[in-house]
């Protein structure tokens, strides 16, 4: 079947429906999308050129930092144009590309995410043996890996989606074209899309996340095996900062893909997907920033202050 809303593309409502909160949601985004392109920038800046962060662990959070900025960027700008002015319009061509590239991304962090959690699993669990297991090599696959697997689903999702008999009205009730909120959008049977979309949120969104559970349930037993605060705290200290990506990450996600079909659920929704595409991206460099002692020393030698000067 041709889809016919393809020559006219879409209506992307956001908050319409709250035109008062529109200027407000513009400054806001605006704001989290600066902080987000310095933030993530000097992320990869330090990752790159400070050879103390030449290890694994900088070098996923550099593709993360990466991935946030491709992430944010695939749609903020058409959000910014949408709650600025009376026109909220999205080409089909557009959507369809925001939707690839979103759908792409969102799954790679997912993956990523779980590899950093492997990650911080041989660091407390196996140390002695940490430089032998997460050597380059396996960093570069693993990498590898979160991208291709991202790229293989948005092109097994995507054009099912695009390809939906959609109303006439073409109203998308969301600020950006995601799966969910097109599957709304039909007017025929959808029932392999809501299959389709079940079994990548259980591939993509519930095993990772059982992973990374497991994981750190691993590193748990191994930490309250140590009788020695200072041992606690070092873990602490190397797992806090990825424990509080994950939670931001991952509360969101569940929130848009997997929730129950109701007007609230929905809204409830949108906020979520609008904190998922904005705020976690601004959010992950300054958890990093300021939890990690190793990244505020690289970024003073970056500035050139010496240890003095850093401590006052």
């Amino acid at each position: 079947m041709v889809n016919q809303s393809s020559p006219v593309g879409f209506l992307l409502l956001g908050f319409s429906e709250y035109p008062q909160l529109e200027k407000t949601l513009f400054v806001v985004v605006l704001t989290s999308y600066l902080l987000t392109l310095m933030g993530n920038t000097l992320i990869i800046l330090l990752s790159m050129l400070d050879p103390r962060l030449h290890n694994p662990m900088y070098f996923f959070l550099c593709n993360l930092s990466f991935l946030d900025l491709c992430f944010t960027t695939s749609c903020v700008p058409q959000m910014l144009v949408n709650l600025w002015g009376p026109v909220k319009t999205i080409s089909f061509l557009g959507c369809s590309v925001q939707l690839f590239i979103f759908l792409s991304l969102g799954t790679t962090e997912c993956i990523l995410l779980t590899v950093m959690a492997f990650d911080r699993y041989v660091a407390v669990c196996q140390p002695l043996h940490y430089v032998s297991i997460i050597h380059p090599c396996l960093c570069r696959q693993l990498a590898a890996v979160a991208w291709v697997m991202g790229l293989v689903q948005s092109i097994v999702q995507t054009p099912p989606t695009l390809h939906l008999p959609f109303c006439p009205h073409r109203k998308i009730d969301d600020f950006l074209c995601e799966v969910p909120s097109l599957i709304r959008l039909s007017c025929g049977d959808t029932t392999f899309n809501e299959i389709q979309l079940a079994v990548s949120s259980v591939i993509f969104v519930v095993v990772p996340l059982s992973l990374i559970l497991v994981s750190y349930s691993a590193i748990a037993r191994a930490v309250l095996r140590i009788n020695s605060a200072v041992a606690w705290k070092k873990a602490f200290g190397t797992c806090s900062s990825h424990l509080m990506v994950v939670t931001l990450f991952y509360s969101s996600v569940i929130a848009v893909y997997l929730q129950p079909k109701n007007p609230y659920a929905q809204d409830r929704g949108k906020f979520f997907g609008l904190f998922y595409a904005v705020g976690t991206p601004t959010l992950n460099p300054l958890i990093y920033a300021l939890r990690n002692k190793e990244v505020k020393r690289a970024f003073w030698r970056f500035l050139g202050k010496d240890e003095e000067s850093r401590e006052s």
